[in-house]
């Protein structure tokens, strides 16, 4: 597991003379990580989603050019 690196900045306000520190810490990798891949699912189930729909749509108005056109681009989605 990553460590947590912590960053401290010391400020030195002029009104009053008081020092403050700011700590700063990194998100984690397994995070991180862990935040993209719900990140990518959800779009990939939304495009998914949307294609359909609209695959639907054409098919219901008898549309022959936009149904090929919108079912060679969801061909990799049937790779599941």
């Amino acid at each position: 597991m990553k460590k947590h690196k912590v960053n401290y900045k010391l400020q030195e306000f002029k009104a009053n003379h008081i020092t403050k520190i700011i700590a700063k810490r990194e998100i984690s990798y397994e995070i991180q990580l862990a935040s993209k891949l719900v990140l990518d699912e959800l779009c990939f189930n939304w495009n998914k989603t949307h294609l359909e729909n609209q695959i639907n749509d054409s098919i219901d108005t008898n549309d022959k050019k936009t149904f090929m056109q919108l079912s060679k681009e969801y061909q990799p989605y049937t790779w599941e």
